[in-house]
């Protein structure tokens, strides 16, 4: 009997691990579908969060592109309004470039005077009225506008040689945790002139209650550099839109360098043209020179005779016409 119920049982168990493996089979697909779906979702759910950073990161960048490319547009209408206004900077404004507090008044009293004593000198030396009042008209308009041309571009030049050290001054105090204010007034306290000058109307524009980007806009107009304006842009840009000012400004100074570097090597290379152009235009006035210290009976013709004169005239215009033509083929644009 225990034989009996043996078998039995044995056959139960063999029915029941048939019955399974059969189900097995024929759910299996199934089973495996329904793993990888909860394996999926539980993939999913965890990776949620750092998906939703990654979005929220993605729309940050997508709003701060389109701020930047905005306030770009805003620049760049304004820079083109202004460009449409001063084609030709007015005279208050150029003397304001060159670095002179005068006022037109004192502008025209200064050429009066200037005027005036060219002519006195010519009258003195015995040059004829012609040439006398020729002098006087030069002294009246020119000399003032040349002086003025000269001490701007002077001046531009030397604000355009120090403003790298300056941007360096700002990211060194911005990298160190300084507000931007505290380093403009260290720029405008410790700087040379004439970056110190401008730095400083900056920071007195902004304590008058200017915003910061308003107060360096007005910089370009000072001193219409392009490196100015690559500062303005900067300014404004970290003003609406946030972002890495040290970084920006850092790599600003180094394209400040890289353009100072790239127009010493163009002086260097043009030098030599620049050398020729100098030893053709100063020849006629040397031979001139040593011809009347070895025959003045020869060459006093043209200083006494009128005829003579007008030769000195027209020439002297032609000479004045090829130092320009000269000068225009050896003055590189950088």
């Amino acid at each position: 009997m225990f034989g009996s119920l043996t078998m039995v049982l044995a056959v139960a168990g063999l029915a029941t691990l048939s019955a399974g493996g059969v189900a097995y089979a024929l759910l299996q697909r199934r089973i495996e579908t329904a793993n990888r779906v909860g394996q999926r979702l539980e993939r999913i759910q965890s990776r949620g969060p750092a998906v939703d950073v990654a979005r929220a990161r993605a729309v940050d960048a997508a709003r701060r592109r389109k701020s930047v490319q905005e306030t770009l547009k805003e620049i760049e209408e304004k820079q083109k309004a202004k460009a449409r206004s001063n084609n030709a900077p007015s005279l208050t404004l150029r003397m304001e470039q060159a670095g002179l507090g005068w006022s037109r008044r004192g502008f025209w009293i200064f050429s009066a005077v200037s005027g005036v004593i060219l002519f006195v000198v010519a009258w003195l030396f015995g040059a004829p009225l012609y040439a006398a009042f020729g002098l006087f008209i030069a002294g009246l308009l020119g000399l003032p506008r040349w002086l003025i041309n000269f001490l701007r571009r002077r001046r531009i030049n030397h604000f355009v040689g120090d403003f790298a050290n300056a941007l360096d001054v700002i990211v060194r105090g911005v990298k160190a945790g300084l507000p931007l204010n505290d380093c403009i007034r260290i720029v405008a306290n410790e700087a040379a002139e004439p970056v110190k000058s401008e730095f400083r109307k900056i920071s007195e524009t902004q304590s008058m209650g200017v915003p910061l980007g308003e107060a360096v806009a007005k910089l370009p107009e000072r001193v219409p550099v392009p490196e100015a304006n690559f500062f303005a842009i900067v300014i404004a840009i970290q003003q609406r839109s946030g972002g890495n000012l040290a970084e920006a400004l850092g790599n600003l100074s180094r394209v400040l360098r890289e353009r100072a570097k790239m127009k010493g090597k163009i002086k260097a290379m043009s030098m030599e043209a620049k050398a020729s152009a100098a030893i053709i235009g100063a020849l006629p006035p040397v031979v001139m020179v040593l011809v009347y210290l070895t025959s003045p009976d020869y060459i006093s013709l043209l200083f006494t005779d009128p005829f003579g004169n007008l030769i000195l005239a027209f020439s002297a215009v032609w000479m004045f016409a090829g130092i320009l033509v000269i000068r225009k083929m050896v003055n590189f644009d950088f």
